[in-house]
């Protein structure tokens, strides 16, 4: 793994501290030359001005002219370097011959320096090295009343003592440097604090690697993202939120823009500006409807939050999904409940046809065809005398049916005088026998009791025990081969359907009877529907379901009330 980078803080104050720290040193440095050359110009003056006036002195040129200079020119010289402060003051010849010098030893031996100038009638400074050192000089001529030149004076300051003068100095700058080092470091520290707070310590190449991310994320999801300052102000926004909230596209320069400027619903946008918490909450906007999710933003390094971010949808369209799936659904149930009729009238009708009860099947099929026509057509009304109630007409016999049935004035409907035969019914559980044997299940069909025809129509009854019949073979059969009795009895115009089973019981008696509750997995032929048939039917026909259920198995029993059934 790579060693991470330097923060943008970390660099910053590196490079504050390093560009401090050099511009003192090259500060001190340059006040360092500064102050030796004015030291050194300062030196040259005062010796230019002590030779001058040596040089110009009247006991000096007469004692020039003497025999021996030197007798008395150097205790004159030595006290006055001591009163001005020179380190040297040389008196000689023309011919370098000193006459002075602060080191008697060296009285009487030739000066070493330039000299040229002075000879020539000129005042002239220089730095050279003698035999106290380096120094600084000035040398001037001495001459007497006809200008001519009889002797030369030098005075100077040698470099150490100039140097040794600027300690004091020297000091003060470096005192000076520290503090301007320390303070500089302290805002540049103080400087990368905020930088390190603000960019969560990361270095500039992380930055950019983050940003870049960053807009590729922002731009490329498909829900709006807007995220709020503290202060109320939308600061960032992706294109999506752009389309649904009327902003400005993401690319345009600009600046924060205030929630007040938003185009949205007044409690969306009191929600964006309290920052509280939202999960998939709806607002109903002019054009469309939006759900809104938002939460607190934090940085990494800090609990105080930052302001939120908002993710907003567009669920306009899935609410058009939602109510097409809703009438889809109902078409389905319609088309499950037709499903669990048709299956139990084919058996019905193929029970017949094996039983050799061919013109009973016949009728039976044709009274359901013409029961469906009814449903799917409805006749216009039609006007006692009118020619349209002639012969012919194809819907008269359905109308003629349900003539006989519904009963004006009333809210019942009268079951047909010939009911359900018993033969129909046979035939109905013969078939389920023959289902129930595939499934290793026992079916016992007891019909001794069925005096008379059911006062039921045929499909009412076919639905009632061919759901019932099934329910009971798929309990009893679901964890091997089981049992299953069906008792049938009519008389006098009750009848009685008696519906046995050894399964596992019905947790839920009341749960059962609702549409799509099952104990079986879910199939493509749809779960859920028998029992609601079942009661729905009964309720119909003015009867009565029960049932008693256990570990043991359950038992349904049907009771239809004679006479007048239930619309």
């Amino acid at each position: 793994m790579a060693p991470r980078r330097w923060s943008i803080a970390t660099r910053l104050f590196a490079l504050q501290l390093v560009f401090v720290v050099v511009g003192v040193v090259v500060g001190g440095a340059w006040s360092w030359a500064s102050a030796r050359a004015d030291l050194e110009t300062d030196a040259a003056e005062k010796s230019t001005a002590v030779a001058v006036s040596i040089a110009r002195n009247p006991f000096v040129v007469e004692q020039a002219r003497s025999a021996d200079p030197s007798t008395r020119l150097e205790p004159y010289a030595l006290d006055l370097m001591r009163r001005t402060h020179t380190d040297f003051i040389t008196i000689m010849a023309p011919d370098r011959t000193r006459w002075t010098h602060p080191d008697r030893a060296e009285l009487g031996r030739p000066f070493r320096g330039t000299i040229a100038p002075a000879l020539a009638g000129t005042t002239f400074t220089e730095t050279f090295a003698g035999t106290l050192g380096p120094s600084v000089r000035a040398v001037t001529p001495i001459t007497d009343d006809g200008g001519r030149v009889i002797g030369l004076v030098a005075a100077g300051v040698t470099v150490a003592n100039i140097s040794s003068a600027l300690l004091p100095r020297l000091v003060s700058v470096v005192l000076l440097a520290l503090a301007v080092v320390a303070v500089s470091a302290l805002f540049s520290w103080l400087l990368s604090r905020y930088l390190a707070r603000v960019t969560a310590g990361r270095g500039p190449e992380e930055l950019a690697r983050v940003f870049a991310s960053y807009e590729g994320v922002l731009h490329s999801v498909h829900e709006g993202l807007v995220v709020i300052d503290r202060s109320g102000h939308v600061v960032l926004h992706n294109d999506r939120a752009a389309e649904l909230l009327h902003l400005p596209a993401p690319d345009e320069a600009q600046g924060p823009i205030p929630l007040a400027a938003l185009d949205v619903p007044d409690n969306l946008r009191t929600l964006l500006a309290s920052g509280d918490r939202a999960v998939d909450e709806t607002y109903v906007a002019p054009d469309r409807v939006l759900v809104v999710n938002q939460e607190m933003a934090f940085s990494r390094a800090s609990s105080r939050p930052l302001g939120t971010v908002a993710t907003i949808r567009d669920q306009t369209e899935l609410l058009h999904l939602s109510g097409e799936l809703a009438a889809t659904r109902t078409l389905t149930d319609a088309l499950r409940s037709q499903t669990h009729e048709f299956a139990n009238r084919l058996h019905a009708v193929v029970a017949l046809l094996e039983l050799g009860r061919v013109d009973e099947a016949v009728r039976f099929a044709s009274d359901e065809i013409d029961r469906h026509a009814d449903t799917r057509t409805a006749p216009s009304p039609r006007h006692p005398g009118s020619d349209d109630a002639d012969a012919g007409d194809l819907d008269a016999p359905a109308r003629a049916g349900a003539a006989a049935v519904h009963a004006p004035g009333t809210d019942t409907v009268h079951a047909p005088d010939t009911g359900t035969a018993p033969e129909v019914i046979a035939a109905v559980l013969d078939g389920k026998r023959a289902q129930a044997h595939e499934r290793g299940v026992t079916l016992t069909i007891d019909t001794a009791g069925l005096a008379d025809p059911v006062d039921a129509q045929p499909n009412d009854v076919i639905t009632v025990l061919g759901n019932l019949v099934d329910n009971a073979v798929d309990a009893a059969g679901a964890d091997g081969p089981g049992r299953v009795s069906v008792s049938v009895c009519s008389a006098d115009g009750s009848s009685r359907f008696v519906v046995r089973d050894d399964g596992a019981g019905i947790p839920d008696v009341e749960a059962a009877y609702a549409r799509g509750w099952s104990t079986k997995p879910s199939g493509p032929e749809g779960r859920g529907i028998g029992l609601d048939l079942v009661r729905s039917t009964v309720t119909r026909l003015g009867g009565r379901v029960g049932v008693t259920t256990g570990p043991d198995g359950s038992t349904f029993v049907v009771e239809l009330d004679p006479g007048r059934v239930r619309t």
